[in-house]
């Protein structure tokens, strides 16, 4: 079964089991200061989760686009892939387990056609110094399941992976794992939640591929969350129906949640019973065309990872630019950035001589155009795209390699000069390993690494700061910020013209950050005008409301929504403004916002700047 076929399957199941089909978010989370990337299905939902009601019911369903940059560095061996997607049906204070895992061990088994004698499962197995009990209603629910299949289903306890590494399978089908690896929140464990934080535990999926023997190195013996490769999740179910208090103990959530998250590429995995996700249908027709160009085999061992890394990094950024991230050297644009230079140097290594990555992009985008069609209009912007940062980076390698070659002069290269030809020059260390090899000199790997973990821990520790707060603690600031966003866009559109869209926001309880799309500088007297348009609706003191409606309804009343957002045909329209008043602003939101705009205080544009070609950004305060 290809992977459009499971996808297919999977929302037409649920949605028979009445739920609603919601379209997949943009890989940028909307006013979400606390991440850069919509990284799973559940994150769009978090404040759906904690009790607000969705407009669209109870029962959601979804397939949702996901993007992890810290699995970069990972690309190259056979399971790993920085894009995919999330399958995801949540209840949301609706059903629970007894639902819950006969539904998905159907799909699975008897639509998706997996083997059930391959199919592994492990849960919680308590928690007694936060007084969080074991999971024994999801332990019996899966005994009566696998029953039903004629599998005897042995329950074992394993505890940590360090002790399941000893225990080994044990000829068990349910596996009890400690909080580490079966209880889910954003924080990890339950002694690592701080207080308010919502939490659970959960139920994974494994697949046994049985031809992969178990290796050592993993731990003395193979157990289902081992790395060696014989087992693979494939979903995860969560409960989640905890919140941890101030004082350190757990209660429960005023409703108990579902929420599941399946990787679409691993299920079909499963389904074409391949232990390498490149198999699958989605990239191994990227393979394939890589192979034409480069003349060489993706079984050749010694291109193997090339194959791997510029198939991944190249849908990766496609998507990304799709949903608006351009190539930069900050924030979200330099992992564009480093994902197409890193897939430039792998097409280097399998020796393309013709054409360049763009080449790619159709061909890998016919794979989505019925699941993602706003993502394939937009195909002749990311090619143009790739083309520019591929130029740019290829002018850069040909300065790095002249300062390389001074370097290599003195026979060795020292951690800081590894890293300086990085931070400077674009070149990524393997390009310099490699290099040193051919010419017989040394590199400090060692001290680069230092160098680069202290970037990253600088780089990390300034995006902490930057996206603390915000919309996902609905501070009082940050309400008053999201408001004051609204009027902004409001008063870019009457000064600049009903060209401006969104491109992106940030928000935190210290300023609103908002990028529009735009050519020119803002002059200093359409500042002075925007800035006046915000404060006249403030010292209006202008209602602020919402209404849950059509999203057909919607539009013909002229709300505008966010670049690239997808939405389902409920929609939650913000208004500033009413009859009496006049509206000032309408637009598609989640909220949360402030009643009134009285009090706001008064509006300051602190910066505005040029982001990316065509997109700008303004900062502005209250004060």
């Amino acid at each position: 079964m290809n992977s459009h076929e499971i996808r297919k399957k999977y929302l037409d199941f649920y949605a028979s089991k009445k739920h609603t089909i919601i379209p997949s978010s943009s890989l940028v989370p909307d006013n979400d200061p606390t991440t850069l990337f919509t990284g799973s299905g559940m994150q769009p939902l978090i404040p759906y989760l904690l009790g607000a009601k969705h407009p669209q019911g109870t029962r959601l369903v979804d397939s949702q686009k996901s993007f992890r940059s810290g699995d970069i560095e990972d690309i190259g061996d056979n399971r790993h892939t920085t894009f995919f997607e999330m399958l995801g049906n949540w209840s949301l204070g609706d059903y629970f387990k007894k639902e819950q895992l006969p539904w998905v061990f159907e799909f699975l088994i008897d639509h998706v056609g997996l083997d059930p004698k391959k199919l592994y499962v492990t849960v919680f197995i308590g928690d007694e110094k936060n007084n969080l009990p074991r999971d024994t209603d999801s332990v019996a629910i899966w005994k009566d399941l696998f029953a039903q299949k004629g599998i005897e289903a042995k329950d074992v306890e394993m505890g940590s992976e360090a002790e399941a590494a000893e225990k080994g399978m044990q000829n068990g089908r349910i596996f009890y794992y400690d909080g580490k690896k079966n209880w889910w929140s954003r924080s990890g464990e339950p002694s690592k939640m701080p207080a308010g934080e919502p939490g659970g535990p959960d139920s994974e999926l494994f697949y046994e591929f049985d031809f992969v023997q178990h290796d050592p190195k993993f731990g003395t013996h193979c157990h289902p969350n081992c790395d060696c490769g014989r087992y693979l999740e494939i979903g995860n179910s969560v409960f989640m129906e905890y919140k941890k208090n101030a004082d350190g103990t757990f209660s429960k959530l005023p409703q108990q949640n579902v929420d599941f998250g399946g990787g679409l590429e691993r299920i079909a995995m499963a389904s074409v019973y391949s232990s390498d996700i490149f198999d699958i249908d989605l990239l191994k027709g990227i393979v394939t065309t890589l192979e034409s160009l480069s003349g060489k085999s993706y079984k050749d061992a010694a291109y193997t990872a090339a194959f791997r890394v510029v198939a991944d990094h190249i849908r990766s950024a496609t998507f990304l630019i799709g949903d608006g991230v351009s190539p930069s050297n900050s924030e979200r644009g330099y992992f564009v950035r480093r994902l197409l230079r890193r897939a430039i140097r792998f097409w280097d290594t399998l020796g393309i001589a013709n054409g360049g990555l763009s080449q790619i992009v159709l061909p890998l985008l016919e794979k989505y155009k019925e699941a993602y069609p706003e993502t394939y209009a937009q195909s002749a912007r990311i090619i143009t795209e790739i083309d520019t940062e591929e130029k740019k980076f290829r002018a850069t390698l040909r300065q790095g390699l002249k300062e390389f070659e001074k370097l290599a002069q003195n026979k060795q290269i020292s951690g800081e000069q590894a890293f300086a030809l990085f931070s400077s020059y674009g070149f990524p260390i393997e390009i310099t390993l490699e290099l040193a090899k051919e010419k017989n000199i040394t590199v400090d790997r060692e001290a680069f690494d230092t160098e680069m973990k202290k970037h990253q821990d600088l780089s990390r520790a300034g995006s902490e700061k930057k996206f603390k707060g915000g919309l996902a603690d609905t501070s009082e600031m940050s309400l008053k910020y999201h408001t004051a966003t609204h009027l902004l866009n409001a008063g870019l559109r009457a000064v600049l013209g009903n060209h401006i869209g969104q491109k992106g926001s940030n928000i935190t309880p210290e300023r609103l950050r908002f990028d529009f799309n735009h050519v020119t500088k803002l002059t200093d007297e359409e500042k002075k005008k925007v800035e006046d348009f915000v404060n006249e609706a403030i010292a209006r003191k202008l209602p602020v409301s919402w209404k849950e409606m059509p999203k057909t309804e919607a539009e013909k009343l002229g709300a505008i929504h966010a670049f690239g957002e997808k939405y389902g045909d409920i929609v939650k329209v913000y208004s500033v403004g009413d009859e009496t008043t006049g509206v000032l602003s309408r637009e598609f939101c989640g909220g949360p916002h402030v009643e009134n705009t009285g009090v706001l205080g008064h509006f300051k544009i602190a910066k505005e700047e040029a982001v990316s070609a065509g997109v700008r950004r303004i900062k502005a305060v209250l004060e």
